[in-house]
């Protein structure tokens, strides 16, 4: 290798491994002062069921504990008779998978512990322990029938490498990713992304029809900031599939802010013009083939070439230099990750039951976060390569982050206080905004293509 190429490669080691160059305390006095100092804008886009195990699995940056690195990782055909064989993490997944793997909350618990209906006790004990083993297991069960079971186990277990998902690969060498960041419920979409602005999912475990009706009175930030003068717009893609979040709370209506929710478009419009609000929350489009979310059902190629379009659109707008851009999943979606979801404080005192695969009841009782989400922090104010590990929280615990992160965080930015428990509870992130910003923040991402 030519001296200057080694010298090359040395440099951006060390910028992946570095630490940010304002390392301040989490809920400091002084990052929080940072923080309003540097970030005026953020945009929020939430993607659609895909585990960092899956959709990061390849990338070989430092510090992110994933199948390249640390792998490979193996399940069981069957958890009840392991001698039936197994599968190990491999790279390159499909562009679309069509068995669209368990994310019901018994289908997770099934996934993260082996068993549709474990011991609640002995979980919240912490004498029973997630091995997150039983993927393979759960996708045999909805798919067996019809499909192959070595093809149901690439489906959950395999992981897509760095030319696959060139777009996420710019992004995480020249942004900070989170290496734990996990959902708020081991749960599907609307329950995620109910917490995701709201810190709780009111007692839901489904995709019931209440979502979308205007039905919940939980305070939201979209109320939050409506009520104390702060701008926001929920864009969302018309074609449907997720969201609109700001049409499921009664608030949005009754104080006639339904006019915040517009199409995707403008979002775009806004953004060379220099007019987007103080918060942003994009909804992409679900589900299949020509949608925008990354949904399994859907081509990754094509979610790549969404967040391309938003990130380019962001980085030659006016406003980039005081924006703050959240990349994050709602889900897992029922692939694979290999590290075991934590406990957490309960947002609330509601539970949620279902019959499960084996006949019985569950109840989840919203103590647990569900698995390890994609998550990266896009602005010229974040460290380039860098990769985040645990956080802390308010009593100086270390803690996973989770969706509630970002409610704790923009409480600190924009001065209020958490909306639940689990929210106070939450690691935040505005210590890791830099006192400085970079100067090399790429203006454009590379092209996806289908696979």
């Amino acid at each position: 290798m030519h001296a200057s190429a080694l010298v090359g490669l040395l440099a951006f080691a060390a910028a992946a491994s570095a630490i940010p160059s304002n390392p301040q305390q989490a809920h400091s006095t002084s990052s929080i002062h940072n923080l309003k100092s540097k970030i005026k804008n953020v945009v929020v886009l939430c993607m659609e069921n895909r585990s960092l195990d899956n959709l990061l699995g390849g990338q070989t940056i430092k510090g992110l504990e994933n199948p390249i690195n640390n792998g490979p990782f193996c399940n069981p055909y069957n958890v009840t008779e392991p001698s039936q064989g197994h599968h190990c993490t491999e790279a390159r997944d499909y562009d679309s998978v069509t068995d669209d793997p368990s994310h019901a909350v018994t289908g997770n618990t099934m996934e993260f512990y082996s068993n549709w209906t474990p011991d609640n006790d002995l979980i919240a004990e912490g004498k029973l322990l997630p091995n997150n083993k039983g993927f393979i297991h759960e996708q045999i069960h909805n798919y067996g029938s019809s499909a192959n079971k070595s093809v149901l186990a690439h489906q959950v277990m395999n992981y897509y490498t760095e030319d696959q998902v060139p777009v996420m690969t710019s992004l995480v060498k020249n942004y900070l990713t989170f290496n734990h960041w996990h959902s708020d419920i081991a749960g599907p979409t609307c329950p995620n992304r109910f917490a995701l602005v709201a810190g709780t999912s009111g007692g839901h475990g489904k995709n019931d029809d209440s979502f979308g009706t205007y039905a919940f009175d939980q305070r939201s930030i979209f109320q939050q900031l409506g009520e104390t003068n702060h701008t926001w717009l929920n864009y969302w893609d018309t074609a449907g599939g997720t969201g609109p979040e700001a049409e499921w709370f009664s608030w949005t209506k009754s104080s006639n802010n339904s006019d915040k929710v517009v199409p995707i478009t403008q979002f775009y419009t806004d953004a060379a013009k220099g007019a987007l609000p103080e918060f942003s929350y994009l909804n992409p489009s679900c589900c299949g083939v020509g949608t925008t979310s990354m949904h399994d059902s859907g081509l990754i190629s094509d979610g790549e070439a969404f967040i391309k379009k938003v990130y380019e659109s962001l980085r030659s707008g006016p406003q980039w230099k005081e924006t703050l851009f959240i990349l994050t999943f709602d889900e897992t979606g029922g692939f694979h990750d290999h590290v075991p979801p934590p406990l957490a404080t309960r947002p609330d005192d509601l539970t949620y039951t279902e019959k499960a695969a084996n006949g019985e009841e569950y109840t989840y009782e919203f103590n647990r976060l569900g698995g390890r989400i994609p998550t990266l922090l896009i602005s010229p104010w974040v460290g380039q390569g860098f990769v985040e590990q645990k956080g802390t929280s308010n009593e100086g615990k270390t803690v996973s982050y989770s969706a509630s992160s970002l409610l704790r965080t923009l409480g600190y930015l924009w001065d209020f206080e958490p909306f639940t428990p689990r929210v106070d509870d939450a690691a935040s992130f505005e210590h890791l905004i830099q006192s400085s910003a970079r100067k090399n923040t790429p203006a454009t991402l590379p092209s996806p293509a289908a696979f």
